[in-house]
């Protein structure tokens, strides 16, 4: 059976549904194609679901600083199959929600696509042919090839198994690794993190990391940097995980190895080449547009784009992006220069903008404004573990650069700096600006 469509989108996550908001209202045919669950991974494996995790962190560590404000609490205790059933309930009527939003937007096909030429893709016995096909098929886990990969597990069985490990080693320190860790440590479990490069998250700013890592280490977690991962075996009820460094050989235990080396984008079933894309096995060759430099009628966007930060706003914003594209010509481009995001260990890291080592590899002449915001009254008042920014500020302009904020509710004042470049607010307007007071974000005046 054959179909012809204005657009098919291959795939049911933000990003597809971005591109079907422009297409649909422009009244172009749509196909979608999904062979799991739609939504994709960040409702359903990812964000949304993680964040209930992280919710019940942030109360266990809300109650470890509870005598700070003259609190006794009796040692508190996580019931995890009752928190795993919790984050279960909350996201399990989103597929189906997310299904019948596609289905209003055009035609739905359930299984894995393939391309048989450039305007076609298969879908089970079905040939879809359309003028434009979008590549939205998100990420899976970056496979690892050290002896016993087969052994770990991935942020799905951590938001799905109901029963704690005693113990979890993380392979990579990445955002997976330190986001789970900071929930599986306050949750009773022994931690390890081994991190292959000289630190964590290696593309966030270096003083901000810094600060993290002071903190996770402080509640628990055991953080091993620098290290080569070489086996993980069978090890009684458990496994062995061996790694050296520096010439010498070492052995973790634990109940549950992961995953934490991040993910990459899943477009290896698609047999690109059948329909002339240039790539590698993973990135796609795009322009400026996203759209393939090889193949005119095809279009990347969201986390099976290589290059841009893999979170769930952009993958919606790309969305729209290659949507409006689709229809009114290749004209629009996509900006990230004030895109925030935020790692959400407890408490979070939050970065807007370049870090200090970008900016002057751009040869830019700057003032990196470092604040330590635990004496601060505002840290003292909450009795925060945690409390570092780092702003960067253009000598000449004041504009703002970049900013970088572990603790200090900075997962929401992330934004005011955000705003503030996408719209060229200056450092100078930033501290003349009247704000509430007490609140944290009365200390923005005094970060630029």
């Amino acid at each position: 059976m054959s179909e012809r469509f204005d657009v098919v989108i291959l795939g049911g996550g933000n990003a597809g549904f971005g591109v079907s908001a422009i297409a649909h209202e422009a009244g172009r045919r749509i196909a979608f194609v999904e062979h799991r669950d739609f939504g994709g991974t960040c409702p359903n494996r990812g964000c949304t679901p993680k964040k209930v995790l992280v919710a019940a962190a942030h109360a266990l560590h809300e109650i470890e600083r509870a005598p700070v404000h003259g609190i006794e609490v009796a040692e508190p205790r996580l019931d995890w199959a009752k928190l795993i059933d919790r984050e279960r309930d909350l996201i399990a009527g989103i597929p189906a929600s997310m299904e019948q939003l596609a289905r209003k937007r055009g035609e739905v096909y359930k299984g894995r696509a393939r391309f048989t030429g450039p305007n076609t893709v298969q879908v089970g016995e079905s040939t879809l042919e359309a003028e434009h096909i979008v590549i939205a098929t998100g990420s899976r886990p970056r496979p690892l090839t050290i002896p016993g990969a087969e052994h770990l597990i991935t942020s799905d069985e951590v938001l799905s198994e109901r029963e704690l490990p005693r113990e979890v080693v993380f392979i990579g320190g990445g955002v997976i690794a330190m986001e789970f860790s900071h929930v599986y440590v306050r949750a009773g479990a022994a931690v390890t993190i081994l991190e292959v490069l000289p630190r964590l998250l290696p593309n966030l700013e270096a003083d901000a990391v810094a600060a993290l890592e002071r903190e996770t280490r402080r509640i628990g977690v055991r953080v091993e940097t620098g290290v080569e991962v070489e086996s993980v075996v069978r090890d009684g009820d458990g496994f062995a995980v061996a790694f050296s460094r520096n010439g010498r050989s070492h052995r973790v235990h634990a109940a549950r190895v992961v995953n934490g080396a991040g993910r990459i984008a899943d477009v290896a079933d698609l047999d690109l080449d059948a329909a002339g894309i240039e790539h590698d096995g993973i990135r796609i060759a795009v322009d400026e547009f996203l759209r393939c430099t090889s193949n005119p009628a095809v279009w990347v966007c969201g986390d099976a784009l290589v290059g841009p930060a893999q979170l769930s706003p952009l993958a919606t914003y790309e969305g729209r992006i290659v949507g409006r594209n689709i229809v009114d010509g290749p004209r629009h481009r996509p900006d990230y220069s004030s895109a925030p995001s935020c790692v959400f260990t407890v408490p979070a890291l939050a970065s807007v903008g370049l870090t200090a080592a970008q900016a002057r590899e751009r040869g830019l002449d700057f003032e990196a404004h470092d604040n330590d915001m635990t004496e601060w009254f505002s840290g003292l008042t909450y009795g925060e573990s945690v409390a570092f920014a780092k702003v960067l500020v253009e000598a000449s302009s004041e504009r703002v650069l970049g900013a970088h904020l572990v603790g200090h509710r900075g997962e929401e004042l992330i934004h005011l700096f955000a705003f503030a470049m996408a719209h060229g607010i200056t450092a100078a307007q930033m501290r003349d600006t009247l704000y509430a007071f007490p609140t944290f974000a009365a200390d923005v005046k005094s970060l630029v």
